[in-house]
């Protein structure tokens, strides 16, 4: 580590050692995780990607996926909604960071919401997200998401999170 030399401010010189600057590194999309979990040859190297890309919303919606005691309150289906061009990057919302919404789109979770406003809502947020999550969460919503993430299963996402059978962190 280098060192510098500054002035304090009562005057005097004091050397410091110099902390590395930190890179802010861009996160992956959800998709580009379970694009990742999709290319990974192993069931080791799966469960490693999980680990190390691990937050809230890849644990919800691999969640509302897989676990079939959850019920999805829209239709099944892809929703008419009109696709986000812009480029990855910009002018999107994240569904990493739309996460703690998700559970509007749950059957019974938001009972005085009307279904017209809940799928009104789900459309926003599809217009919303980048095309890839946006397809990705229309595949979670129809519990397909092992479809088109081949090599996504039960054993690989229960051993990632630690979850027992009901999807629940075991004890």
């Amino acid at each position: 580590m280098a060192e510098f030399i500054d002035s304090n401010s009562d005057g005097t010189v004091s050397m410091y050692q110099e902390k590395p600057k930190q890179i802010k590194v861009r996160q992956l999309l959800l998709s580009e995780i379970l694009t990742k979990v999709h290319g990974a040859k192993t069931k080791a190297q799966k469960i490693k990607i999980l680990r190390d890309e691990d937050c809230s919303a890849l644990r919800q919606i691999i969640k509302w996926s897989f676990d079939p005691k959850i019920e999805t309150g829209l239709p099944t289906g892809t929703p008419p909604y009109i696709e986000n061009e812009a480029p990855e990057g910009t002018e999107h919302m994240l569904l990493r960071t739309e996460g703690d919404k998700l559970f509007h789109y749950i059957k019974d979770a938001d009972p005085n919401l009307q279904s017209t406003v809940r799928e009104r809502m789900f459309i926003r947020l599809l217009e919303g997200l980048h095309k890839d999550e946006a397809e990705l969460l229309c595949a979670v919503k129809d519990k397909r998401i092992h479809q088109v993430y081949k090599g996504l299963s039960t054993a690989v996402v229960t051993e990632a999170f630690g979850w027992d059978e009901d999807f629940m962190l075991s004890k």
